[in-house]
């Protein structure tokens, strides 16, 4: 199909593609804290609880690597109306079903699906876009990712988590998700393979970037996992609780562009190095308001999300910043895997602090975690010279790590297909 050749053109062409991506999102804000609130008044234990949440992202890993087979085999319509329909599935068996394996497996299933409705919603989204629209159009998508998670966080308030009517509507929405998408006018793109790149190449080319991506990986999961578990348990009601985790992913939709503009206009390693000192530092005022004012808990929070989770992006630009071009197609799937490991880890292992040392050290881990990777810059810093600012590529905002490769990848074909586009004339 011939590509918009405008802006404006390329957004009359996506709107069904936003607009059931946003619904999708607003499904998976709400049952990640819906499953977490669940299971806390159930009484199930911080590490269990971590564990369940876990078992997302080992789904989502697995989907990664799957989706793309399938897809190339059966097709973007089809796979995306095939996982839709067993996503929506998955969230209404929780209710029915209030028993830890089956959790662990259903989250599990849910991870998997979500990762192919992400790679299949972004590629078509990329397919819509020219060399010249896609930034704006991508920029726009993670806004549209952002507003839908923060907005299914308030969803929580709508009915009694102990209840079924919350799971019948995040089922219902993951479902109505797949109408605007599967009605857009249009083919459905091509899929395109690229090389591998190990791990063990990828870190001696930019250990700072898969160190931070890991690190931020782990955080963010931990927080979007153990967060209502914490809110829960210092005292917040189900509203608050919403509150909360919409005040973290407002931080982010706050900070992420000018955090962003920072590191292409400076060395990278010194934007890492004071960004992740100050999430450092916004975790701990979050752990020692918790017992006090629920607005400066609000507010701490939303600190900690606008300097914690765009972390994730600027990690990725300045991997990118020490590959080739011919690599970064491939990197961004061993980037994917990395913030995976982390985020499968992250939930896990800060639930298990948790049971042993107490609520408080929620945010205080993930606090040294941040303080760590602001000390790691410092030594990079040392170790290696600042990559020319003319030689640095720009910061892909990421709406969360799984999303933030993916959108990695698009964005470098798009710069990939501009050189053959260059070497053909």
């Amino acid at each position: 199909m011939t590509r918009p050749a405008t802006f404006g053109s390329a957004l009359r062409s996506s709107w069904a593609l936003l607009l059931g991506f946003s619904i999708l999102m607003l499904g998976d804000g709400l049952q990640g804290t819906l499953l977490a609130v669940r299971a806390d008044q159930e009484g199930f234990s911080a590490t269990i609880t971590g564990l369940i949440m876990s078992s997302f992202y080992v789904g989502f890993l697995l989907g990664s690597i799957i989706t793309p087979k399938i897809t190339a085999n059966v097709g973007h319509i089809r796979v995306f109306a095939a996982l839709a329909a067993l996503a929506s599935a998955s969230i209404l068996v929780h209710a029915i079903f209030v028993q830890v394996p089956i959790w662990i497996a259903l989250r599990f299933i849910s991870g998997l699906c979500f990762a192919g409705l992400y790679i299949v919603a972004e590629s078509w989204l990329n397919d819509r876009a020219t060399n010249e629209t896609r930034g704006k159009l991508l920029s726009l998508y993670m806004v549209v990712s952002y507003l839908g998670v923060g907005a299914g966080q308030l969803l929580l308030n709508l009915a009694d988590p102990s209840e079924y009517l919350l799971f019948i509507l995040t089922s219902v929405l993951i479902s109505i998700a797949v109408v605007p998408l599967l009605l857009s006018a249009g083919s459905p793109p091509a899929f395109r393979e690229s090389v591998n790149i190990s791990l063990r190449d990828l870190f001696r080319l930019s250990p700072l970037g898969l160190v931070g991506i890991f690190a931020v990986g782990l955080v963010t999961a931990t927080f979007f996992a153990l967060g209502p578990v914490y809110g829960q348990r210092i005292g917040l009601d189900i509203k608050n609780i919403s509150y909360f985790m919409a005040a973290a992913v407002v931080g982010t939709i706050i900070l992420q562009g000018p955090l962003g503009a920072l590191s292409d206009r400076y060395d990278r390693r010194i934007v890492l190095t004071i960004v992740s000192l100050l999430a450092a530092l916004a975790a701990v005022i979050c752990g020692s308001l918790s017992q006090n004012s629920n607005l400066m808990l609000f507010l701490s929070a939303a600190l900690f999300g606008g300097f914690a989770f765009p972390l994730y992006s600027i990690c990725l630009a300045y991997t990118n910043d020490h590959l080739d071009p011919s690599q970064m197609i491939a990197a961004s799937g061993a980037l994917v895997l990395i913030s995976g490991l982390g985020a499968v880890l992250g939930p896990v292992l800060i639930a298990s602090i948790m049971e042993r040392y107490g609520t408080q050290t929620f945010f205080w881990s993930m606090g040294a975690v941040h303080g760590l990777i602001g000390v790691f810059a410092l030594v990079r810093m040392v170790m290696r010279a600042p990559v020319p600012l003319d030689k640095q590529g720009p910061v892909s905002p990421s709406a969360a790590p799984h999303t933030g490769s993916v959108m990695e990848g698009v964005q470098q074909l798009a710069h990939d297909e501009a050189i053959d586009d260059e070497l053909g004339e």
